[in-house]
């Protein structure tokens, strides 16, 4: 049986096309703006999010940083949530580069956090206080069980935003997962924002890169930010070859990811000794707790390497699988035969 990797959609490989793509590219120096190819995926990028503009990065965490920096001047604060990719997992980049102070508020299992909280969490205007100066939502949210935010509640924070002479940004790493799931664009879902980047290795399956959109005199500066930190690339068409047909191919097919993430969460509940919250499986993440008397995390990950089955623990028998256009309807059927096999027999 061949590798099935559910530690994440980052894992994810170039279709064919995108590798035709690849080999086909018309190339430039994109620090010059001159790369015919880059310049065509920042156009349909834009586009895509009814942006004014947008600039390619070399990851996510680069585009989130390069925003806060965009947005930000150094001792500003920037609200987000406690379990949000920037806060957690982004190398305290904001702080150690940009010098700005991160403020966190607690995020609830749908990865909001609460109106209120982020009212009160605004500075008043005091020379003991950082200037408040930026909110980060994450949509979907990777460490709230990848939950999609709707519409409403994106609209409510802008309006508190825009009422205070803020700005809003959403770390759309897996925002395409949003829109299928809530059965939106992803136009719609950040028509109100200031600034969104996304990824284009999670879902959407390309190689490398993520983009960063928002007004054009936003890019112009996040483009000088993006040189400062390293990110100007040169013949980076070979990536942006792959991204335009991740745009323009894949969204449509991570409805099937979603679908496969419903079936394996379904199947693993219904194990004993597994428990999963089956209504906060709604995009292509799935959480499951570990409580077995003879089954310990390192017995589960270890019997599931054996059979070439990989995922993360990401806390005491707290387990994360992600679903993504590498794995199809008999990875799933297989991954639940070997689960329901080890614990029948112990």
């Amino acid at each position: 049986m061949h590798p099935i990797d559910l530690r994440s959609d980052t894992v994810t490989l170039p279709t064919n096309e995108m590798l035709e793509a690849i080999s086909k590219a018309e190339l430039g120096d994109d620090v010059f703006q001159e790369d015919p190819t880059v310049n065509k995926l920042e156009h349909l990028a834009a586009k895509t999010f009814n942006k004014e503009s947008a600039i390619f990065m070399p990851s996510g965490t680069m585009a989130n940083l390069v925003a806060v920096l965009t947005h930000c001047q150094r001792g500003d604060e920037v609200i987000l949530g406690d379990q949000s990719h920037t806060f957690l997992y982004e190398a305290g980049g904001i702080s150690s580069f940009g010098g700005v102070h991160s403020r966190q508020i607690k995020n609830y299992d749908d990865g909001t956090m609460l109106l209120e909280d982020i009212k009160n969490s605004i500075r008043k205007k005091d020379v003991h206080f950082p200037p408040s100066r930026l909110v980060c939502l994450e949509n979907t949210h990777n460490r709230c069980f990848g939950m999609p935010i709707d519409i409403n509640y994106i609209n409510k924070v802008s309006e508190i935003v825009k009422n205070n002479s803020m700005m809003l940004h959403v770390d759309g790493a897996r925002i395409f997962n949003a829109a299928a799931a809530l059965n939106k664009s992803v136009a719609e879902l950040t028509s109100e924002v200031d600034s969104v980047s996304f990824c284009l290795s999670k879902g959407l399956s390309a190689p490398s890169g993520s983009l960063l959109c928002g007004k054009k005199e936003f890019i112009e500066k996040a483009r000088f930010n993006r040189k400062a930190l390293g990110g100007g690339m040169r013949q980076s068409g070979i990536l942006a070859a792959a991204g335009i047909v991740a745009l323009n191919e894949m969204p449509k097919k991570i409805v099937k990811d979603h679908q496969n993430a419903s079936n394996l969460a379904k199947g693993l509940n219904a194990i004993s000794g597994i428990s999963i919250d089956l209504e906060k499986v709604k995009t292509n993440i799935i959480y499951f707790k570990l409580d077995h008397s003879k089954i310990d995390s390192v017995t589960l990950i270890n019997s599931m390497l054996k059979k070439n089955i990989k995922f993360f623990e990401l806390g005491p028998n707290w387990f994360r699988l992600v679903t993504h256009s590498g794995i199809n309807e008999d990875d799933i059927d297989h991954v639940l035969i070997q689960f329901k096999d080890l614990f029948s027999k112990i």
